[in-house]
């Protein structure tokens, strides 16, 4: 197993770039071809692929610059924690679709109805984005909030292996 995960968590900066592109590659396609359109929710867990495409991004020039090397290992504990961030924001969303818990107001509906909302909708606008705690997508019982909770746990423990890996390197 470790010889198979060597060449990953070597250039964990770039295979973290390149997870997390997928990541919303996948997402994009739920949203284009499935039809899926994202709730506030949704796309805050996006937010975080995106802060850890750049994170990742920057860290693959600032360990290449003099002295770089001794940020190697930091370098891939700020991206376990950035994905750490992502499987907890993907872990509340899921909590919040099997009502374990509230989600925001904004995007479940216990709010007060906005009456220039209707209008707007009404007069043919755009509708509000789907709700937060209404699934769009379940796979052996698990959302697909879910399922994002697990794969950022996933690049939580690959950072984490690539962070102890780079100890002592620099």
């Amino acid at each position: 197993m470790r010889d198979l995960l060597r060449p990953f968590l070597d250039r964990w900066r770039l295979f973290a770039l390149l997870a997390s592109g997928a990541m919303l590659g996948i997402a994009h396609a739920f949203q284009t071809f499935g039809g899926m359109a994202p709730c506030e929710l949704c796309l805050k867990q996006r937010t975080v692929y995106w802060v850890a495409i750049g994170v990742a991004a920057v860290s693959m020039v600032i360990v290449r610059l003099p002295g770089g090397p001794r940020w190697r290992e930091a370098t891939c504990w700020l991206l376990a924690l950035v994905f750490l961030v992502g499987c907890g924001v993907a872990g509340y969303h899921a909590g919040v679709e099997a009502k374990y818990w509230p989600g925001p107001e904004s995007c479940t509906g216990v709010g007060k109805v906005d009456v220039s909302a209707l209008k707007d909708l009404l007069a043919g606008g755009p509708t509000k984005m789907p709700m937060c705690d209404k699934p769009a997508w379940i796979f052996l019982g698990v959302t697909m909030a879910g399922w994002n909770s697990v794969a950022s746990l996933i690049l939580v423990a690959l950072s984490a292996a690539a962070a102890l890996r780079e100890r002592g390197k620099a």
